[in-house]
């Protein structure tokens, strides 16, 4: 078993990757929680697989909230489904409430564990690749608006983060490759070792060690930009694009590692319109195909330029793009609007 601790935020989370986690997660929780209740949040997908193997380890109160799978559900209405639950339960601040799917709902389950009661303590057992090396890690919880995606949320750390690579042997090819999208990310804009094992025809072997990669370096960015004011931005590179094509296709025709993919590539196109002494593009094209990732923007420019506008990374007349020309480090470009424009339009 591998360990990381987040420290220097607001609260310290403890990271545990290892393989067979989720059938020792009480045994782990309880080193670090006290609580007299437990409530679990996970979506219909990964309920059947794993709420009764995680709720039947602990020797107290369990209830759960089973929440629909999908982005379409990470709505405003789900946390209060949550929240009710957590009231006829019982819940109260001493105790703990375990996200334990994917990353929507370690985002939905994070909001409501930062709202209710103003806060009551949170575990997150991320069950997806995507989650396990990014949206588990790092304090951000949030839910959409019909106007874009995370548009309310919270910095919230997890006290625990327990990441089993063994769930992901149950997961559907897609959502797997989903995730890579997020592994491919790190690599470029911080660890160009992590493209290296991507690279090897035998990369899913190695999947511990990437995830450990991952999570090191999204622990180290956060460390230091706990906000998202600073640093903490390189993470978004494919992000902003990503976004305004989820949002066009109204978050059902593209999953988030499909719309990070594509954002990527966009990224890099802007990065040669903009001049750079090394084009990367098609060597990221490269990778995002081998793993079986998307890489064209099929939406119309006009309407990405616009979405962008609403986009949360939005400052004043500008949007921060995460631009890279050298892989393992990323740049942060504000872009004014009227720069822009042209730019997206050539895509």
């Amino acid at each position: 078993m591998k360990q990381l601790t987040l420290s220097g935020t607001s609260s310290r989370s403890d990271i545990l990757i290892g393989r067979g986690l989720l059938g020792q997660a009480a045994s782990h929780i309880l080193e670090v929680f006290s609580p007299s209740r437990v409530h679990i949040v996970a979506d219909s997908n990964v309920a059947p697989l794993y709420l009764d193997k995680l709720a039947s380890q602990f020797g107290l109160p369990v209830s759960s909230t089973v929440i629909p799978a999908g982005e379409a559900y990470k709505r405003l209405t789900t946390v209060e489904t949550i929240y009710r639950d957590l009231l006829e339960a019982g819940m109260t601040r001493k105790d703990l409430v375990i996200a334990l799917g994917g990353g929507v709902t370690g985002d939905i389950t994070g909001f409501a564990a930062a709202t209710f009661l103003r806060g009551v303590s949170l575990c997150q057992v991320p069950t997806t690749l995507l989650a396990q090396v990014d949206s588990s890690v790092g304090g951000k919880t949030g839910v959409d608006l019909p106007e874009g995606k995370n548009l309310v949320g919270a910095f919230y750390q997890p006290r625990l983060v327990l990441i089993d690579p063994d769930v992901l042997d149950t997961l559907p090819a897609q959502t797997f490759i989903d995730g890579m999208a997020e592994v491919i990310k790190a690599g470029y804009i911080a660890n160009p070792d992590i493209l290296s094992m991507v690279s090897a025809p035998d990369y899913r072997a190695n999947i511990e060690n990437i995830i450990y990669e991952c999570v090191k370096m999204k622990r180290d960015v956060v460390a230091q930009d706990e906000r998202d004011t600073g640093l903490r931005m390189i993470l978004n590179f494919g992000h902003t694009v990503g976004h305004a094509a989820e949002k066009l296709g109204n978050y059902t025709a593209l999953t988030h590692g499909q719309a990070v993919a594509i954002g990527m590539v966009a990224a890099m196109q802007i990065s040669n319109q903009l001049g750079t002494d090394t084009d990367l593009l098609p060597g990221l094209i490269d990778i995002l195909q081998k793993v079986g990732l998307p890489t064209e923007l099929t939406n119309d420019r006009e309407e990405i330029f616009h979405a962008l506008l609403s986009d949360k990374k939005k400052m004043g007349a500008t949007v921060n793009f995460i631009l890279v020309r050298t892989p393992g480090k990323a740049e942060i470009v504000p872009i004014a609007a009227e720069t822009l424009h042209p730019l997206i339009l050539n895509l």
